[in-house]
């Protein structure tokens, strides 16, 4: 349990809550991105997923979810759920031990929560079109219990078993796009392939989305150090140079197939290389930041097309993007980690850290498999339950229409 005091640092306090906002606004941001790419009858279903786990994750976060995540641990694998039930035991004076930044444990909470919040979301883009929404609410609560919570306490707590093993993950490329990412590959296994497929409907909304994503990954990066230093800095630029290098990327590896330069292109290399980026963005120089913003679009580019080849109905390529980009971002990270550039890493295979690349290798593998499996279980458990997938007439109407009853363009506006 953390100790009260009342050394209260008022600048990285207000750096953090400035931090999480930023983070809050991604879920806003995801929305508009993904309700941009889907087709005009299904862009407040996909919108509402999104908006729903900012009040429903909220309201498991603290009734369990952060004690669960960074609570007294068992075996390191997972906390203790009732230790911060309803956050008991917090009071205003109660600091966050994790480090000696001086901020009090409810910015840690409000923190980690809009991280809870955005990661099963992720997930939504992978099945848009074709699942039920109560389906999607037993989905977000079993994913969110049985693979968020235990991973986030595994990595990210200090008592964890994973972070004792060694393992690194600066902002969520294990806790957030791997087990995301792969969670989606699952589901499209799952749910099957969409009757109908529409164009995106909206390039301008995907494009205001992207903005927010990436507006609000600097407080994603940044913030993760918990504190303001020279790594909160380095987090910062290179979470946008990883992005830029590797948005230039995909736009030139698409302008050469379709020989026409895409706009959706561009902001998709973007969010890839961000992605990325995040378990190493406090661990590297600029220069790696580079190759793995390069990297990052090349890998993600073929993993979309290599989906595209599959006919794998990833709807809105989230285990190409997310998925694949978050997975090796943390193998990167066991190859480029310099603790010159922090000394609270490691140093990765470049600099002779052959057993931590090992190790971020192993953790990666178990993330991306646990969430597959665990996935696959759940909507298969949840379909017994209610049906997880809408029917035909359903998809050919419209989502909007038929499950929520609201259109986004109303006929004759």
């Amino acid at each position: 349990m953390n100790a009260p005091t009342t050394a209260i640092d008022i600048g990285n306090t207000a750096f953090m809550l400035i931090c999480a906002s930023l983070v809050m606004l991604m879920t806003p941001g995801l929305a508009f991105f993904y309700g941009g790419l889907v087709g005009r009858k299904n862009v407040l279903s996909v919108m509402m997923q999104s908006f729903v786990s900012l009040c429903w994750t909220t309201v498991l976060w603290v009734a369990f979810g952060y004690s669960m995540c960074f609570g007294p641990t068992w075996h390191g694998i997972i906390g203790d759920p009732t230790a911060y039930a309803f956050l008991r035991g917090v009071k205003l004076q109660t600091m966050f031990a994790g480090n000696d930044a001086g901020i009090p444990l409810v910015v840690h909470v409000a923190y980690q929560m809009m991280f809870a919040i955005i990661t099963p979301a992720l997930i939504t883009g992978a099945f848009a079109d074709r699942v039920t929404f109560k389906a999607y609410l037993l989905f977000l609560t079993l994913w969110l219990v049985f693979v968020y919570f235990p991973f986030v306490h595994m990595v990210w707590s200090a008592d964890g078993i994973l972070a004792q093993w060694g393992v690194l993950d600066f902002a969520g490329g294990i806790v957030v796009h791997a087990t995301a990412g792969f969670a989606a590959l699952a589901s499209v296994f799952f749910v099957g392939r969409r009757s109908s497929v529409e164009k995106p409907h909206n390039v301008p909304l995907i494009a205001l989305g992207t903005g927010l994503l990436w507006f609000g990954w600097y407080g994603f990066n940044a913030g993760s150090e918990l504190r303001v230093d020279a790594v909160t800095a380095s987090a910062f630029l290179n979470t946008d140079v990883a992005a830029s290098f590797a948005g230039v990327t995909w736009l030139f590896l698409e302008w050469a197939q379709a020989r026409q330069p895409k706009f959706v292109g561009l902001l998709t290399g973007t969010v890839a290389g961000l992605a990325t980026i995040t378990p190493a963005a406090g661990y590297v120089s600029v220069t790696s930041a580079i190759v793995i913003g390069i990297a990052a679009s090349i890998v993600c580019y073929y993993a979309v097309a290599l989906k595209n080849r599959m006919g794998w109905d990833d709807a809105l390529d989230v285990w190409g993007v997310h998925g694949v980009g978050g997975f090796l971002g943390v193998i990167l990270l066991g190859v480029f980690a310099s603790r010159g550039w922090n000394a609270s890493g490691a140093d990765g295979l470049l600099l002779g850290g052959a057993s931590f690349f090992a190790k971020q290798c192993i953790a990666a593998l178990l993330a991306a498999g646990w969430a597959f499996v665990f996935t696959y279980a759940a909507l298969w458990l949840i379909d017994r339950v209610t049906p997880a997938r809408v029917s035909a007439r359903v998809q050919t109407a419209g989502l909007d229409i038929e499950l929520h009853g609201e259109e986004a363009y109303p006929q004759g506006l």
